[in-house]
This record gives structure tokens, C-alpha cells and sequence, in this order.
């Protein structure tokens, strides 16, 4: 060993002993570590074995009502949360309070506690007024991946949405790339008290994304609609637009329909015609009250191939697919 290293690990070594000699350390009963979230430049690929229960893929959304601060310090909450995102490939996830900074890092450190390999992207903090909101996509890194470089928010110029929707591209990760299911996720949630007016720009929404230059033809509109599936005025009326929640109540109450996947099954074949809402109460053994705290919307969900244009390659067999969550609606 040379002699200047040994100096410097004598010097450490003295330094240590004077500082805990002489000082004393308080005040880290609260401390908290959290892990980093991924780059926004990172890629995925193919760095994770792909993990598959079938030839389908379950995307769902989520009103997660107020996800910030307090409500992720409830444990019990978060948990069911965890498990919630855990029943999906994609969830898309809205109305995440922008004050916490830190409440989607742990959030996916409770879903990864189990050794699953998810991931997340989240855009900016949106609103005309305080608290900001984020939209956020959780995907399952062993069976999809997103590009990252094409993640954006719709740009707003005059202002029409109180918070323009972020958009994701995903693609099905098993099959050869030519033959994958690829497509694009427009995640929103419509302002309560300008619900009607918004909704009439959603059919401008949807051409946009659709031309936006990807030449992908898969574009499916999901989040918080606030409005039932005969009350989406002009994208409703696009015609082959297709809903993948009809005549069920979204709301934990079960009161109202409110959120929604919506998209155009004459270009996404994809669509098996399975969906439902994945019932908090009854999936977790919940009271209302419970229920409610984790949110006051229900997760809904629409099942697709992994295959583009839903037609699997003739060497392929089937296997047995996964269980759906309750609430199954076969449509």
C-alpha cells in the first residue's frame, strides 16, 4: 500500500472519530429514501425477459381523486393502490396532485415491492388554478414498453381544456416488432364545471393525435369523461367510434358513469369486446367508506390482442389467459 493512500485513509479515519466524538446526529426519525424515477431518456427494449399469462393485454384508467401528499401517507391506501395498477399492463392514471413530487416514486416502489418490473412517465403539472394535476401512465415493463421521445401534452394554444391531455405511445412487447400491437393512449379527465364544452372538442382531440405524424391508427381516448357513453357529443359521433363502458356506473357509489376507453373499432381491431370496472369493495373486501378513501371513481378497463389487428401469426399458439378483474362485461 503506498503511502499516500494510507495517509488518507488515516485521515478519514480521525475525521470520522473527531466529528462523532463532538457532534451528535437528531432529527432523523422522519428521514425518508426514495428511489430515483426512470430518465425520461431511458430506454427499455429488450433488457427484461418478456413474463406473459396470455395473448391479450389488459389497459386500464383511473381517477385517482386527489393522489398527493396525504393520501399517500395512508398505508392501507396505497397498498390497494399497488394492487390496483398491478391488474394492468397500462394504467392510465389522472387527477395526481402536483404538490408531492415524491408520491409517484413511492408509489411504484410499493408496486415493485412484490418483484414486479413496472415503470412509470408523468407529464407537467396542469390546471388553471391551484392545486396543479398530472396525468401519469404505469405500465408493466415485461410486457409493454413506451417511447419515451414521443411522450407529449396536446398543445392548447386558445385554451379550450382546463388540462390538455398527455399522450403515450406503447407497443406489445413478445411478439416480432412487425406483427406487435402498437398504439397510442390519450389520457384525460374533463373539468366538472366545463364538462359539456370540453367534450366538444374531444372529436379535435382525437383527429389531431391521429395525425400527428406516427401514422398510428390505434388511438384510444381513456380517462375521466365525466359523462355516460350517450353524452360524448361530437366524438361520439365519429363514425366506428366504439366505448368500452356502456350502461355500468363508474363511480364507487355506483351512482354515475363517468370515465370511459374510447376508440375506433373499425381501425382497432385489437379490442377483444372484453371490459368492466374493477369493483374496489368487492375485489379488496372493502366497506363504501373504505372504498372511498382510495377513491370515488371505480378503475375501468377494456382487454386487447397483443397482435396487430388482433390476427396472431399461424405458428402461435394461444395461451390460457389471465384472469380478468370483477366486473367483466363482454361486449
Amino acid at each position: 500500500m503506498s503511502r499516500r493512500l494510507l495517509f488518507l485513509i488515516l485521515l478519514v479515519g480521525a475525521g470520522s472519530w473527531f466529528f462523532f466524538k463532538n457532534y451528535r446526529i437528531d432529527g432523523l426519525e422522519d428521514l425518508r429514501v426514495y428511489r430515483r424515477a426512470a430518465s425520461q431518456s431511458e430506454t427499455i427494449g429488450d433488457l427484461l425477459p418478456v413474463t406473459r399469462q396470455g395473448q391479450t393485454i389488459r389497459i386500464g384508467s383511473f381517477n385517482a381523486q386527489v393522489l398527493g401528499r396525504s393520501k399517500s401517507d395512508k398505508v392501507v391506501v396505497m397498498e390497494i393502490m399497488a394492487r390496483i395498477v398491478r391488474q394492468f399492463d397500462v394504467l392510465a392514471i389522472q387527477e395526481i396532485s402536483a404538490e408531492d413530487n415524491n408520491v409517484l416514486a413511492r408509489l411504484i416502489e410499493r408496486i415493485n415491492s412484490t418483484g414486479r418490473r413496472y415503470d412509470y412517465v408523468a407529464g407537467p403539472a396542469l390546471g388553471r388554478s391551484d392545486p396543479k394535476e398530472q396525468y401519469a401512465f404505469f405500465f408493466d415493463r415485461e410486457s409493454v414498453e413506451i417511447d419515451r421521445n414521443q411522450l407529449y401534452t396536446v398543445e392548447d394554444p386558445d385554451q379550450l381544456l382546463h388540462r390538455p391531455p398527455l399522450v403515450g405511445f406503447f407497443r406489445v412487447r413478445g411478439p416480432a416488432a412487425e406483427e406487435a400491437f402498437t398504439f397510442t393512449l390519450v389520457n384525460l379527465r374533463m373539468d366538472s364545471a366545463a364538462a359539456e364544452r370540453e367534450r366538444g372538442f374531444l372529436d379535435d382531440v382525437f383527429r389531431l393525435v391521429r395525425d400527428d405524424g406516427r401514422k398510428e391508427d390505434d388511438v384510444i381516448l381513456l380517462g375521466d369523461f365525466q359523462a355516460d357513453d350517450k353524452q360524448l357529443g361530437p366524438l361520439g359521433e365519429i363514425p366506428g367510434m366504439t366505448v368500452a363502458i356502456s350502461g355500468t356506473p363508474t363511480n364507487t357509489d355506483q351512482t354515475q358513469q363517468l370515465d370511459n376507453l374510447i376508440f375506433n373499432s373499425t381501425t382497432t381491431r385489437e379490442f377483444t369486446g372484453r371490459s368492466g370496472t374493477l369493483n374496489l369493495m368487492r375485489q379488496y373486501n372493502l366497506s363504501l367508506q373504505e372504498a372511498l378513501e382510495v377513491s370515488d371513481h371505480l378503475p375501468v378497463w377494456a382487454e386487447f390482442s397483443i397482435h396487430e389487428n388482433g390476427e396472431q401469426a399461424a405458428d402461435q399458439q394461444p395461451a390460457e389467459q389471465a384472469q380478468a378483474p370483477e366486473n367483466t362485461s363482454p361486449r
